[in-house]
């Protein structure tokens, strides 16, 4: 029987529907990367939420095939790890997108109206009118969005039900596509920072976004904006945050924070505590029954197809482009050794495939393989292969 490890928390939801596949499913929290190790062992599939899984993990797992992250981000995975051994890792984005919006803007609010700080002071005994009388408001003022995705979306309607102005800024917005959802389209980063009073992050982890809301980017915000990051603690340089907060009254919605604990409990330890506007919360932005049954679904329909040996639905490390330059199609008798035969030829000439799909014939009694290769094979290759007696008829393809 397949076995499936959970090693963090699933709503009920998932076990169940993950058990009615026929599957052995296991859920067990690990404390350290032996254990994690240990507790693979003879597992197929692996279902994670924030426990990280590094390539030493991967490399050792000789059974897994499937990892999957029961939400978004996959930076918590080695995937040029599991890439190397075949190991197919899949997530669920979209999945959780209205619980973050909401809680962007939630942020957004408690940032204007200092709301954290406020009941910080109440439930200390001290009472402050005066001080927290003090907001600009959100009508009528703009809100930038970096990364316009399904979260970033969410957020921009959010906003626009708010009477904000919402100027969005990613690498796949188009000028029309902004146009037909009322956002003002900008070039760059930078610019959408100069443009705004308040500036909502929805960028996903990547080599090329670490670090990319850097000091200037701080800086060309205008005195007093407002900051909200409910994407990754490492795509803001936190050093020039904090001097922006102390410098020119930034004000921050962070659910993310660097060095965050990856637990659920435990002390943390941030020279962003105690800022003056500064409101942080514990890296909940998915933390909705809503969002946590959506991802449930998700995680079930995604090992459904993998059971069933269909593409996995977003597998995120499969090549986006084979690298396949032709292809071999063989017309053939459905009968066991015929494609052993066409492989041994092609083999016996170090050609490799890249890939292939064989397709059955409703009698059941010819079939037809396609077979992806690099390199073209010769004539004589050809000629041996359409010389097998279960061969009706191969045909080399150039692709373009």
């Amino acid at each position: 029987m397949t076995r499936l490890l959970a090693v963090d928390k699933l709503p009920a939801s998932a076990l169940d529907g993950l058990s009615g596949l026929g599957l052995q499913v296991e859920s067990k929290t690990v404390a350290s990367v032996a254990e994690l190790a240990s507790a693979l062992e003879g597992v197929s599939i692996l279902v994670v939420r924030s426990t990280k899984v590094p390539g030493e993990v991967i490399e050792k797992a000789r059974e897994l095939a499937l990892i999957i992250r029961a939400g978004a981000g996959v930076n918590t995975i080695d995937v040029a790890a599991a890439s190397r051994r075949a190991v197919q890792v899949a997530n669920c984005p979209g999945k959780n997108a209205l619980a973050v919006a909401e809680l962007a803007i939630g942020l957004l609010i408690a940032a204007d109206r200092r709301i954290a700080e406020g009941a910080a002071d109440f439930a200390a005994g001290v009472w402050k009118k005066g001080e927290y009388g003090k907001a600009r408001g959100l009508y009528g003022r703009s809100l930038g969005i970096a990364g316009m995705g399904t979260i970033g979306r969410a957020v921009a309607e959010r906003a626009q039900a708010l009477g904000m102005k919402v100027h969005g800024w990613s690498r796949s917005l188009t000028t029309e596509a902004a146009r037909a959802d009322g956002i003002e389209w900008t070039a760059t980063l930078r610019e959408l920072a100069t443009r705004v009073d308040a500036l909502s992050l929805h960028l996903p982890l990547t080599p090329a976004t670490r670090g990319i809301v850097d000091r200037s980017i701080l800086e060309s915000l205008g005195p007093g904006a407002i900051l909200v990051n409910t994407a990754r603690a490492e795509i803001v340089d936190e050093e020039a945050l904090i001097d922006a907060v102390r410098s020119r009254g930034l004000r921050c919605g962070l659910d993310v924070v660097a060095g965050e604990p990856s637990g659920s409990s435990g002390k943390v330890e941030s020279p962003l505590r105690g800022l003056p506007g500064v409101t942080v919360t514990h890296h909940i932005g998915a933390s909705t029954d809503q969002a946590q049954e959506a991802v449930a679904a998700e995680v079930v329909r995604i090992v459904r197809a993998h059971l069933a040996g269909a593409p996995v639905p977003n597998c995120v490390n499969t090549a986006s482009h084979s690298p396949a330059r032709h292809q071999l199609v063989v017309r053939h008798v459905d009968r066991p050794g015929v494609l052993a035969a066409v492989l041994s030829a092609l083999r016996s000439r170090t050609i490799n495939v890249e890939e292939m799909r064989n397709e059955i014939f409703e009698s059941g009694v010819a079939a037809c393989a396609n077979i992806g290769l690099q390199e073209p094979p010769g004539d004589d290759v050809l000629a041996e292969i359409r010389a097998l007696p279960e061969v009706l008829q191969a045909t080399l393809l150039a692709l373009v």
